[in-house]
């Protein structure tokens, strides 16, 4: 039986809507849909390339806790709230992921507050 553990970054969406920051189940981890806030500030800075740096620091904070980092995930799904967001989001998450790259789908969606931006959600595979 593999080991299956959650973990929770104290962000009120957490509480609110019953989910964990991620799911660790053996060599996997699944992170939820993190948005660029600061949760330990509950500020959210502007712009999306601002954003998608504090998502991917919460990302990494959150794939620590499970002994994992942001070159263990194979696969990345980007949430967007504007078109325009598409090019500047793809630069930062091509400057951040080494080879072999994780798979990449990028929306265009409407996220839960109007100030956010960006929304990136991960699995990563330990190895």
């Amino acid at each position: 039986m593999t080991d299956r553990w959650a973990i929770s970054s104290g962000s009120k969406f957490e509480e609110l809507a019953g989910y964990s920051r991620a799911v660790v189940d053996g060599e996997f981890i699944f992170v939820s849909g993190t948005v660029g806030y600061d949760f330990k500030t509950g500020a959210i800075p502007e712009g999306a390339e601002a954003q998608t740096r504090q998502a991917l620091a919460n990302i990494a904070e959150a794939l620590a806790q499970a002994d994992a980092t942001l070159k263990d995930i194979v696969r990345v799904r980007v949430f967007l709230t504007r078109r325009e967001d598409i090019v500047p989001v793809s630069h930062i998450l091509g400057a951040t992921f080494s080879d072999p790259k994780p798979t990449n789908t990028t929306v265009i969606v409407t996220l839960a507050e109007e100030e956010m931006r960006v929304e990136l959600e991960v699995t990563a595979l330990k190895r």
